[in-house]
C-alpha cells in the first residue's frame, strides 16, 4: 500500500524520512493531490541507470532497424572477441 502524507507532514520531517524504505517511497500531497515522492538515494540512483539504459537500448534498437541488424559473428569481430567460447 502506497505512503502518502500531506505536506505539512514535513513539519515534522523526522518521521517521514524513517517511513521511506528501500522500494517504498513516501508520496506527499498537497490539497489533496499528489505534488511530490520522496525516495532513497539508492534506489533514486537505481532508478536513473535503468532509464539511461533504457533510453540507450532504444537508440540501439531504432539504429539497427535503419541500418540492420549484425549477426553474431559480426559483432564479436566488432567487438574484437573473435572466436568467443561460450
Amino acid at each position: 500500500m502506497p505512503n502518502i502524507k500531506p505536506i505539512s507532514d514535513l513539519r515534522n520531517y523526522n518521521e517521514v524520512l524513517r517511513d521511506i524504505a528501500i522500494g517504498e517511497p513516501v508520496f506527499l500531497t498537497k490539497n489533496g493531490r499528489g505534488k511530490y515522492a520522496i525516495i532513497d538515494i539508492n534506489e533514486y540512483e537505481k532508478l536513473k541507470a535503468s532509464l539511461k539504459l533504457m533510453s540507450q537500448l532504444a537508440q540501439g534498437e531504432q539504429a539497427a532497424k535503419e541500418k540492420g541488424w549484425l549477426t553474431i559473428e559480426k559483432a564479436e569481430k566488432e567487438l574484437g572477441i573473435e572466436n568467443a567460447k561460450y
